[in-house]
């Protein structure tokens, strides 16, 4: 029975932190872009977004933390 000939993985760059560079430029022509800076400042909003609130929870609960021992230790007054 013969072997299965093993299919090569092939890496292409989408604009990721972390890739393998090897296959980018394939006949001299470099990849089409897939994420244009509109998209991109889109998805940086819409994380934004998704974060403020628990943002101002942490913020919350450190300030009633900080009172809390200004309390405690009688500088407060």
């Amino acid at each position: 029975m013969p072997k299965k000939k093993k299919e090569k993985i092939i890496y292409y760059d989408d604009n990721s932190t972390v890739v393998d560079m090897s296959g980018t430029y394939r006949n001299g022509k470099p990849p089409e872009r897939r994420s244009t800076a509109r998209e991109k400042m889109a998805t940086f909003f819409a994380a934004m977004r998704m974060m403020v609130l628990p943002m101002c929870c942490t913020l919350v609960a450190f300030g009633l933390i900080y009172v809390f021992l200004l309390l405690i230790t009688g500088s407060f007054w």
